[in-house]
């Protein structure tokens, strides 16, 4: 039950109050009246739909193309996979049964378009439509079939219309007219004579390869086996397309109707079979929560989330190609560390297109597609312009000059007292304003500087002092080596 238009009111009813006479929509007293013994729950939209979710995850076994429809519905675009199934009755069983292991009544049906099924369903409970029979078994349907709202359905009702049948012997400009042409599109669609794409509930794979058991399969080797023939499945096509998978998932189907899927990233495009699986195992090592067979797998499937061009190497006359080995080295490092690790905790360096010494570089995960902008090159013979690395929050000095704008002659930096021998400078760098925040941080001025023991510094003062607004303060900001 659930509070609506100022009442308590119920919203869903199992069978033995619906035979009771209760219906949806009820208030909640009027129930009680009719029925004291009444046990009501209040209802929780959010885990009804967490419930449904799940459902359809279940649902993915049969087919890739899982859609939710409305608050308690799925749609299956099963063409091309019942024969995996033994037929479209034993398929349509299959998933009831796998909609019962959530506790759950489902009532289905398989037709020719998603609103016939979605009617049938509805009206014609577990009924398999036989190709070319959705027009005769939708037109004995009553007009709630179209799933209409309720304010349509009763001007229907009061035109004189009683089933599908009378609304399909009318013009469809004189419907569309009167009751709008989303009314047609809905009768065309239940009569079979429209069709729609589903939207899938998550992207479709560039390749899958999947198998299905006769009995549930409970050891992780024997599925590892599976896998690894799985994996041979999808290096075809990947071969003929001339790519490699960049990235790969794994979904276990457990015949409770749980899922868990096991996703990984490489970094470089990737069909070797041996070479997938080893991957898998790896994850399956490092996952928090084991990879539990409960009951056993009804099924496993392996798709290619995304692919590139897989470039072959021109080998040397001696047969061998040391950067290429070079290369495939590197990867499989760091494929086998983001396995273990995760995808977040291998990174590599990026350079930034930006003058800011803050923001020039960073990292990001080392399987990331971003390019970055190019790292400057040095000058020939020349020193290093700014250190390679940066203390993570420059550092406060206390600086001695001859006048306000010149360079230090000394600093007292951790207690220690500075004397300054050499002093390359200032490089102002002004603050970004077309990307920082108002207020925008404070020009700062850069020198190099070199003390009597040869050590070398990195210094700045942040502000000016033709600014009377700010007070300007010297920074260390990074060592050179």
């Amino acid at each position: 039950m659930e509070k609506e238009r100022g009442a308590l009111r119920l919203v869903a009813l199992d069978a033995a109050a619906a035979r009771s006479g209760l219906r949806v929509g009820m208030a909640l007293a009027e129930a009680r009246a009719l029925l004291p013994q009444l046990l009501t729950l209040e209802a929780h939209p959010a885990a009804d739909a967490d419930l449904l979710r799940s459902c359809a995850e279940a649902c993915e076994m049969f087919t890739p193309l899982v859609a939710l429809r409305g608050p308690d519905g799925l749609v299956l675009d099963v063409t091309g996979c019942v024969h995996l199934f033994g037929g479209e009755e034993a398929m349509l069983q299959r998933a009831r049964r796998r909609m019962a292991a959530f506790g759950l009544t489902a009532c289905a049906a398989l037709a020719g378009t998603p609103d016939a099924a979605w009617a049938f369903a509805r009206y014609r409970r577990n009924r398999v439509a036989a190709p070319g029979e959705d027009e005769t078994l939708a037109r004995d349907l009553p007009l709630q079939a179209l799933d209409a709202d309720s304010e349509t359905t009763l001007a229907l009702s009061r035109a004189g219309f009683r089933s599908l049948a009378d609304l399909a012997e009318r013009p469809s400009r004189l419907l569309a007219a009167r009751f709008g042409s989303g009314l047609v599109e809905r009768l065309y669609r239940v009569l079979g004579w429209e069709d729609i794409r589903l939207t899938p509930l998550r992207p479709l794979p560039d390749i899958v390869a999947e198998k299905h058991f006769p009995e549930p399969l409970g050891h992780v080797e024997s599925l590892l086996g599976v896998l690894e023939r799985l994996a041979r499945d999808v290096a075809g096509p990947l071969e003929r397309r001339g790519t490699g998978g960049r990235a790969f998932e794994a979904s276990f189907f457990r015949s409770d109707g749980a899922v868990r899927r096991i996703t990984m990233e490489t970094g470089a495009p990737l069909r070797d079979p041996a070479t997938i699986v080893r991957l898998v195992k790896l994850r399956i090592e490092a996952l928090a929560d084991p990879l539990d067979p409960g009951f056993g797998f009804d099924a496993l499937r392996l798709g290619v989330l995304r692919s590139e061009a897989f470039a072959p190497r021109q080998k040397e006359l001696d047969g061998r190609d040391a950067q290429a080995d070079q290369d495939r080295a590197l990867a499989a490092l760091i494929d086998r560390l983001v396995a273990r690790f995760g995808r977040e905790n291998v990174r590599r360096f990026i350079a930034r297109d930006t003058h800011d010494p803050v923001l020039a570089g960073g990292t990001i995960s080392s399987l990331s597609t971003h390019p970055g902008a190019s790292w400057p090159e040095p000058e020939t013979g020349q020193p290093p312009a700014r250190p390679l690395t940066l203390f993570t929050h420059p550092q406060p000095i206390e600086v001695l000059a001859e006048v306000p704008d010149s360079p230090p002659l000394r600093f007292r930096w951790r207690r220690m007292l500075h004397e300054v021998t050499r002093a390359e400078g200032p490089e102002r760098i002004a603050p970004e304003w077309w990307r920082e925040a108002s207020p925008a941080p404070a020009t700062r001025d850069y020198y190099r500087i070199e003390d009597q023991a040869g050590h070398r510094f990195w210094i700045f003062r942040e502000g000016l002092y033709e600014d009377r607004n700010t007070q300007p303060r010297w920074f260390l900001h990074g060592l050179f080596p």
